[in-house]
């Protein structure tokens, strides 16, 4: 297992990414090699002052002159830094010497270098991000979750095959059930993009080809309540959905800690407490996760919170062993040949 990290991604870098570096080497004993893409002079001073040894045969320099911003545009800075941390990276798993490519940086860098360099899986038109959220019944993947922000209903279909894929053979989930995003349950609900998808998911779930079973329209708060696997969305309703949960889950964090510690009674309850409260944090929290699959491009491709800390780093590593392990590229391409798409 060899992965490709963006070291110079994300709101705190390099430090968080030496940081998820050194702890993903640690615990998993599957990574053969990391690459720390980047500026060399300022990783070797990270590596050093977080004892990161770089002489380690497990760990790898490559030098990157230059690094995309967080509001870059995408694209158009992909194809103009060629040089940019975000490429170089993503030429290692194209050429085939890493497995994974991960990043906490500009996302649509990383999903533009990644469909230009690495190309999509046939049948797919458009590549989307698989989002966790935690669930009363385990994760739900909101799909997209900020890739593709003008989709089509065919691109929402492909997500449910790709997403319903990945819920199968990584979290070992035997029928997949998959939700379409709406502002109600009722079949007439919705825009005309979302009753146009509803639509074509419906007939194809009704055709008995469909790798998932379809639940129809859900709402928001489905999304924590209902037995989901994968709910679909374009891009900009899924970036602002899943952006708007984290903002509520930390407020709703901050605020408890507020009143837990208003006196002197509160606080005794808090300490009592304390292991329960830490259990449902680490639940909610986006460092949990780590990253979030990039769907549909031909390689592994992992984006991270722009935010993340080391440990949100080094569980976007493990996403991305584990999405190479499962295979889940392979099983997607052959599930889309069986449906005929």
């Amino acid at each position: 297992m060899k992965v490709a990290l963006d070291a110079m991604g994300g709101d705190h870098a390099p430090a968080v990414n030496i940081g998820g570096a050194k702890e993903a080497l640690e615990l998993y004993p599957a990574i053969e090699k990391i690459f720390l893409v980047g500026d060399e002079e300022a990783i070797r001073a990270e590596c050093q002052k977080q004892g990161l040894s770089t002489t380690s045969p497990r760990v790898a320099i490559v030098h990157a002159p230059e690094v995309i911003g967080m509001a870059e545009p995408g694209a158009k800075t992909v194809r103009r830094k060629k040089q940019s941390s975000i490429n170089v990276a993503m030429d290692l798993v194209k050429a085939g010497e890493a497995d994974a490519f991960i990043s906490a940086g500009n996302t649509g860098a990383a999903v533009a270098s990644a469909t230009i360099k690495l190309r999509l899986i046939e049948g797919v038109d458009r590549a989307g991000i698989a989002s966790g959220l935690p669930n009363e019944h385990g994760i739900c993947h909101l799909l997209d979750a900020g890739a593709n922000p003008e989709a089509k209903p065919e691109h929402l279909l492909v997500y449910a095959i790709m997403g319903s894929a990945f819920a199968r053979h990584v979290l070992g989930v035997k029928h997949p059930k998959v939700g379409l995003m709406s502002n109600g349950e009722e079949d007439e609900k919705g825009t005309t993009f979302t009753k146009e998808t509803f639509t074509l998911l419906k007939g194809f779930a009704d055709s008995g080809k469909a790798p998932f079973d379809f639940v129809g329209n859900v709402e928001g708060h489905d999304l924590f309540e209902t037995q989901l696997d994968v709910v679909l969305c374009d891009g900009f309703t899924g970036n602002v959905v899943l952006k708007s949960c984290e903002a509520t889950a930390k407020a709703m964090f901050k605020w408890l800690k507020k009143e837990l510690t208003a006196n002197t009674v509160r606080k005794i309850g808090a300490t009592i407490a304390k292991g329960a409260f830490l259990a449902v944090k680490d639940r909610a929290s986006a460092e949990s996760y780590g990253g979030s699959p990039l769907l549909g491009v031909n390689g592994v491709v992992i984006i991270a919170h722009g935010g993340s800390t080391a440990v949100a780093v080094r569980n976007a590593i493990r996403v991305g062993m584990e999405t190479v392990q499962h295979r889940v590229n392979p099983h997607i391409e052959a599930t889309l040949q069986e449906v005929g798409l």
